[in-house]
Order: C-alpha cells, then structure tokens, then sequence
C-alpha cells in the first residue's frame, strides 16, 4: 500500500472545511439549517483499511437530497443524514491517498463523498474512475452523471418514446428535464417544457430545441394551459414536480400513454403532500406510470457515456450549469433548489484541479 501512497500527505494533518446539517429539517430548508466548520483531517488511509482520500473538487446539489434531511423518507433507497455531521452527494473527486489498487494517486473520480474538502471514502465501491477528460470535469455531476443518467434510462428505458409522439417535461430546465427534452428532439418528437420563470422558458425554445415552453407560475389553470400546448394530448410526461401538474396531466393524457417518474419537488417541503384527483384518467387513458431510481440502472453507464459523449462533443446536446464557488455558499445554493433560484444544473465548486 506504501507505493501507491502520495509522498505529499504522508503524515500531513488540514483544517478541512466541512458543511454540517444542524438537526433534521421541517418544512421549506433554510440556509441555518446548515453550518460550515472546521474539523482536523488526516489527509492518509488508515492502515490496512480498503478506503481512499479524496480532495473534492465539485460537488452536486440535488432535490433528493432535502428528503434525507428528515429521518426515514427515503430509508429504503439512502440513509437519512446524521445531524451534526456532513451532509452527503454526488460529486468529482481527486484521489489523494488509496488503500485499493483499483484507485491510484491523482485518479479523477466521481460518486458519492460528503460536502467538506478532503473525505475519506471508506466503501469506495460506488465510485467511478474518469477516463474521459475532455469535457469539463463539472459534467460528470450532470449530464455525465446521476442526471444525465436518470434522464437516459427515464426516457428511453421506461418511457419508450416513438417518434412523432406528444411529450410534456416539468422542470424542463433543470438538471435532467432540459436532457429529456433534447432527447425527445432526437427522437423525432413534439416537445413541451414547463419551468418557473420566463428567462427559463426562453431557454428551452432558444437554447435547448424544445417546440414550445411555458411558465406555470403564469397559468391560473394547469389543465387549459395544457389542452392549448397539446390539443391531441400527452403521450410522455417526464414528471420531475407532482401536485397540481401532474393531476392536469392526467387529464390530458392519450390512450396507453407513458408517466415516468423521476422525482416530485413540490412535495417534498409539504406536510401533508398535495392529494392528486383526477386518478380514474390512469382508467379510462390505459395509462402506465412508473417511478425508477437511477441506480437500478448503473449498468446501463457504459452505454450511456457511448450515447452522450459523441453528441456533447458534436454539439448536438447542450447543457446550462449555474455554478456556485466555495463551500460556504454551499447552504445557499442547496436551499436555492426549491425556490427555483437556479438556472441549469446547480453545482458547487469547491476547489479547481
């Protein structure tokens, strides 16, 4: 283990910035809910041990990540975060010490580690090796990562989309929804985004090819905005917000259409959630809903990276990130998911390679 050990940390001992979740949350998160300290880090695997010492170079704030701020909402998919410790997510890291052959000194990796700036890793098996370096490192907590993987596998594996079909994206521009709407585009489809400000609206018809977007917060009635983007109906809806949006949708559904699921962020700060209604339509439409979790498809990574690197480098997919620096501004941008303050997918820089 000696050899594959970084001579410049043998011994070295930092100050490691780290961002603690004070207690378990209720309701809408804020800011103070969250604390950034300082706590001695050994910047070395313990002897023997199969970890690695990672220095965290961007680190990804997604929606999911507010469920694991209350106990056991998401207790059979991740455990909840532990009050008074760092809190946990996706991100891009540089190996710093490795107890694993597997892993070597200066290897770029990414997967789950905590938000601080050294952390060791102490099941490494869920992390990634980045062999491809010449897209911005930042993707791979986006489209080249659990974003960009939820909205392949959403799409193509469980919505089986055809083309020419009808198909309506909430969130369509945030971190998965301004994906699904470009591969709804690939495939030959009609495409209608929701989002919550004009400036992301414009976004999706300008930047991302979507046919037509519109601002919910601007629509007094969800179902006749909906009739008027699609007189014919909804064949796919990639649902990323629940509540109200998804009772109208289902009273614009087309027979044998398809709902993934993927996530319901209007809900997740409500207690009670929102009650949907209109159910009977899943009836007299023959519809198909379904929720996934990305991680029941880790194996389709490989085909995936096959699919989506040749389109980033041909330009034939873009993507928008809103990138925040330091992880004292951390907090900020977490809580800023839920009031819609970001445009594209949200990312914190912690440090640059």
């Amino acid at each position: 283990m000696e050899e594959r050990r970084g001579e410049e940390v043998e011994g070295v001992t930092v100050s490691n910035k780290q961002v603690i979740l004070r207690d378990f949350v209720n309701g809408f998160p804020r800011e103070d809910d969250m604390e950034v300290r300082r706590k001695e880090t050994k910047l070395r695997v313990p002897r023997g041990s199969c970890a690695v010492v990672v220095k965290n170079l961007y680190l990804s704030c997604d929606p999911y990540m507010r469920l694991l701020m209350t106990p056991n909402l998401l207790n059979r998919l991740l455990p909840s975060y532990t009050p008074d410790s760092p809190i946990t997510g996706s991100g891009v890291a540089k190996i710093v010490d490795s107890g694993i052959p597997e892993f070597k000194v200066g290897d770029l990796v990414y997967g789950t580690t905590g938000w601080e700036e050294y952390s060791l890793i102490t099941s490494p098996q869920g992390l990634f090796k980045i062999e491809h370096t010449d897209v911005p490192l930042s993707y791979y907590t986006g489209i080249l990562g659990m974003p960009g993987l939820t909205a392949y596998v959403g799409f193509y594996e469980v919505c089986s989309p055809k083309k020419g079909e009808y198909v309506f994206v909430s969130a369509a521009a945030g971190a998965v929804g301004q994906l699904v709407g470009q591969f709804a585009k690939l495939m030959g489809c009609y495409v209608v985004g929701s989002a919550g400000s004009k400036e992301k609206v414009d976004l999706l018809k300008s930047k991302f090819g979507f046919n037509d977007a519109f601002n919910y917060k601007e629509e007094r009635d969800l179902n006749a905005a909906l009739k008027r983007y699609f007189p014919q109906g909804i064949d796919i809806y990639f649902e990323n917000v629940g509540g109200k949006t998804l009772d109208a949708v289902l009273l614009n559904m087309r027979v044998r259409g398809r709902i993934a699921v993927c996530g319901m962020i209007s809900q997740y700060n409500l207690d009670p959630p929102d009650g949907v209604t209109n159910l009977m339509h899943i009836v007299y439409s023959r519809v198909r809903i379904e929720g996934f979790v990305v991680s029941d498809y880790v194996d389709h990574y490989s085909k995936f990276l096959d699919f989506m690197l040749p389109h980033i480098r041909e330009g034939k997919i873009v993507y928008i990130e809103d990138i925040a620096e330091g992880l004292e501004n951390g907090p900020s941008a977490l809580v800023g998911l839920f009031s819609g303050r970001n445009v594209g997918k949200q990312v914190l820089l912690v440090a640059r390679e």
